[in-house]
């Protein structure tokens, strides 16, 4: 439902054709026409319909000084998202109400949701210049193409070059020579990413390093040694009551919870923390791009989390390597390749009640509308044709994604309406390990700089409207427009022990929340498949559950505290949401509205 994606009317020129260009023509000719072959006679000059290609580069990028050019050996990752069939999309989004029949026969209908085959040689022969490499999605909504950049700057009539802004780096393609593409091809394109790198990188709360884990083993011996004052994984359980789930064999067998990561993590701190909790699922690392990222905290939090409150779950990591683009490609393009990978992967299985966790994002203002909308398309198919729950992390900045105190902003891809987004609380627990008191996350010791402490993101999107399902006691507030208001959910951020470098240390954010609710719902819908047949996907689920919740609470609503802006209230806020996991409510409002 990105609503910022209307470009100028397309300009068409007609323009002499260069000889390559011209065996380009006839190749596409022959792709497109049909009967027998025949000799080609030596082509005489043709026209050709072309159309200007719009990669939503604000004008401070465009009008920035240009200091250099890209070096023509240079390799491009351009990624190139096609508009989805949207009948084909509501149509395996099945029921609206955000419920579907895990125990019937799915039906496979991933692969018309893109381009037709026609169109896609087409497509093929026109970007399959030198030496490229091209990968088309099962969905057929996304291709990779990657070449020299000289290659893309004759194919695309422009030349890349170096822009200098504020102290930072960065190509775009010649603003005197925007890239072209034949008419024909741009009818079918919804963004294009990778032929610039302006957006910044994502950013995540735990910078740290190690190495992918291929396997669960058991330690010997294992630390299992924390301090007193953190909140141990068990007392979190006890408090959301993940514990009533495992007392019912219900520790996420069968369900799977796959990590978007941009860094890596080690054998032995995994190990070592899997060991402690007790952990019997599985771990798998996917390696997306053909390098694995260095190690870091952020997997490790991640995986940590979800291994101390769902101990028989399916982890599945697709890590890639974002420093590979840091001077030339699009760090957002790889995440999106990621998520891609994870819709190829999930194509023949699209009921398999399969959740997303993703802790990472940046303020809507640092991204372009190419990579926002590439991403927002592959959450649409993640949650309509897979039926999967993305739960992304709010942010850690408080109010002021970026950065700036005052300045009013939100993460995307949180604010994306196809995405749970999580904001963080702080939660006390008294000597049973039972919730005690929770108050929304915040840190304004600091307000000169945010090194992701300033606490619980959360506010009003910029770009996406507000979703016809978010509604109820809250939403509807003084700092209302038609925009999509964020956080949906949250969970506790803060003081929270993970096993790193060898040792126990306390982290929080928001990135900790998001995997703290992907594993709540996984047991959610773990026992719902087993004694329904039935499960609850997409961010519509949660808005449901607090409007016919009668006398049940799904969630914990957290009435104190602010986000350096923005306060906890009764109901929906912009620090907490809907509140926190009571998942035994949770479960029971879910059960009854299949009655």
């Amino acid at each position: 439902m990105f609503i910022d994606n209307k470009f100028p009317i397309p300009l068409r020129r007609v323009l002499a054709i260069s000889p390559g260009l011209l065996l380009i023509l006839v190749l596409l000719a022959a792709c497109g026409g049909s009967g027998p072959t025949v000799s080609v006679p030596t082509p005489t000059p043709v026209s050709l319909s072309f159309t200007t290609l719009d990669l939503g580069l604000p004008p401070q990028a465009l009008n920035a000084p240009v200091v250099g050019t890209v070096p023509d050996s240079t390799i491009l990752h351009v990624g190139i998202t096609f508009k989805i069939n949207e009948d084909q999309l509501n149509h395996l989004a099945q029921n609206g109400q955000g419920k579907t029949n895990a125990t019937s026969t799915p039906t496979n209908g991933i692969e018309s949701l893109g381009i037709d085959d026609a169109t896609y040689q087409k497509i093929k022969a026109f970007f399959g210049i030198e030496n490229a490499t091209l990968k088309l999605s099962k969905s057929r909504t996304n291709l990779d193409v990657d070449a020299k950049a000289s290659s893309f700057a004759r194919l695309l009539q422009t030349r890349f070059v170096l822009h200098k802004l504020n102290g930072r780096t960065f190509y775009t393609p010649d603003p005197a020579k925007p890239p072209q593409v034949p008419t024909f091809i741009a009818g079918s394109i919804l963004a294009v990413t990778g032929l610039d790198n302006y957006s910044l990188p994502p950013e995540h709360r735990t910078v740290f390093g190690g190495q992918a884990l291929q396997q669960t083993q058991t330690v010997q011996n294992a630390n299992c040694t924390t301090s007193t004052a953190v909140v141990l994984p068990q007392e979190v359980a006890q408090a959301y009551g993940f514990t009533q789930f495992w007392k019912q064999n219900s520790h996420g067998e069968n369900m799977k919870v796959n990590l978007v990561e941009i860094d890596g993590f080690t054998n032995s701190d995994v190990n070592n923390y899997f060991s402690c909790v007790n952990f019997k699922g599985r771990l798998d690392t996917v390696t997306v791009g053909g390098k694995a990222p260095d190690p870091g905290g952020e997997t490790t939090l991640d995986i940590e989390m979800l291994a101390g409150l769902a101990p028989a779950i399916h982890i599945i990591d697709y890590q890639t390597d974002t420093s590979q683009s840091q001077s030339f490609g699009d760090v957002w393009g790889l995440v999106n390749d990621s998520l891609q990978q994870i819709i190829n992967d999930n194509a023949n299985t699209p009921d398999s009640a399969g959740i997303v966790s993703m802790s990472l994002g940046l303020s809507e203002e640092f991204m372009t509308h190419n990579d926002i909308s590439a991403i927002d398309q592959s959450l649409q198919v993640l949650t309509k044709a897979l039926h999967m729950t993305v739960f992304v992390a709010s942010g850690d900045c408080g109010a002021f994604t970026d950065h700036i105190y005052s300045s009013l902003s939100v993460s995307f891809p949180a604010s994306d309406t196809y995405a749970v987004a999580v904001g963080g609380t702080v939660l006390n627990v008294n000597n049973n390990g039972d919730r005690a008191k929770e108050v929304a996350w915040s840190d304004g010791s600091n307000i000169l700089v945010c090194q992701n402490q300033w606490g619980t993101g959360g506010g009003v999107s910029k770009l996406f409207t507000r979703p016809e399902w978010q509604t109820g006691a809250g939403v509807q507030n003084s700092y209302s427009n038609s925009r999509r208001q964020l956080p949906d959910v949250s969970a506790i951020a803060d003081n929270l022990p993970i096993y790193y470098q060898g040792e126990w240390i306390a982290v929080g954010g928001t990135s900790a929340a998001a995997p703290i609710w992907a594993a709540g719902m996984a047991l959610v819908n773990q026992t719902l498949i087993q004694q329904q047949g039935a499960y609850f996907y997409g961010p519509d689920t949660f808005y449901s559950a607090a409007s016919s919740a009668g006398q049940l609470h799904p969630f914990y609503d957290v009435t104190q505290g602010d986000n350096l802006y923005y306060h906890a209230a009764q109901g929906w806020d912009y620090t907490t949401g809907l509140g926190t996991p009571n998942l035994v409510d949770l479960y029971s409002v879910l059960k009854q509205s299949l009655h």
